[in-house]
């Protein structure tokens, strides 16, 4: 347990993260040390302010929709939902950074939506409703997150789409590590998982279990992902028998977030055509 919400942990203190030299005389801590607990990690405040405060966007959409679904928990959970125009047992799962389902979130989904024409999309609400927009408060919502609400979600969202959906999933650091665990727990549903610079799972025994090959997109100039980690994940997935292609970038994190002051746009609109093209045929 204390290794999963450590997992979560260091997921949630990238959304939106550059990395540059800090004159701070002692040392802020590092996503991978075992020696900060989620809520030390998560509640630093010099580590949070290494975290760039996204850029105001107001999303306004004509289709999408907030909804609630059912969570094997007892509770409900919401997301926003883009459906197909025609009934489609085709879904993408959209997963947010560590600041909460924005509209930042809701515009990617839209895009997807628009570009995958035939598909429900549908952008989960990973926090219950609550939204961040500094990193002080993004530290604080992730230090309060459960591992075990994490997949009574997930698992909700995947008892929407029924029994006979075809599934694939797409999220961004936070959200891109969701990505990957969403597309383990969707089981034989699986068709397709991209992981925009997420941390891999490393358990050998649970990529096993994956029915889809990933699509993992990163930045050689991350240092919360950097490349060996990358690499690892490629060598863990070769030992899992599972199929895992890489594109990385000269960007750093973020770098596809165009609500980001570190985004990319030649970076970003190239990652989102390999992206894209990857769910056209995942969907098909």
């Amino acid at each position: 347990m204390k290794k999963t919400l450590f997992t979560i942990a260091f997921m949630c203190v990238l959304m939106g993260l550059t990395f540059k030299p800090e004159p701070a005389a002692r040392p802020i801590p590092i996503c991978h040390s075992t020696a900060n607990d989620m809520a030390t990690l998560a509640l630093d405040p010099e580590f949070q302010a290494m975290h760039p405060q996204p850029l105001p966007y107001t999303h306004l959409s004509a289709v999408g929709q907030m909804i609630t679904f059912a969570t094997p928990d007892g509770k409900t959970a919401s997301g926003f939902m883009l459906k197909a125009p025609k009934k489609s047992k085709k879904w993408l799962f959209v997963f947010q950074e560590w600041w909460g389902l924005n509209d930042n979130i809701k515009r990617q989904a839209e895009v997807f939506y628009t570009d995958l024409s035939d598909v429900n999309v549908i952008a989960i609400d990973m926090y219950d409703g609550q939204l961040a927009t500094v990193p002080a408060d993004a530290g604080k919502l992730m230090s309060q997150t459960k591992p075990e609400r994490i997949d009574a979600i997930i698992k909700g969202a995947i008892e929407l789409a029924g029994k006979k959906a075809k599934i694939a999933s797409v999220g961004w650091c936070f959200g891109g590590m969701l990505s990957l665990k969403s597309a383990i727990l969707e089981g034989e549903q699986a068709v397709g998982c991209v992981m925009y610079y997420g941390r891999p799972e490393k358990d050998v025994e649970k990529l096993k279990t994956l029915n889809t090959n990933v699509l993992g997109i990163f930045g050689s100039q991350d240092k919360g992902i950097p490349v060996a980690t990358v690499t690892e994940f490629e060598e863990n997935m070769k030992k899992a028998n599972k199929a895992v292609t890489i594109k990385m970038y000269d960007a750093g994190h973020g770098f596809a977030n165009p609500s980001n002051p570190v985004f990319n746009q030649t970076a970003a609109e190239d990652a989102y055509k390999n992206a894209l093209a990857y769910l056209k045929e995942k969907l098909s």
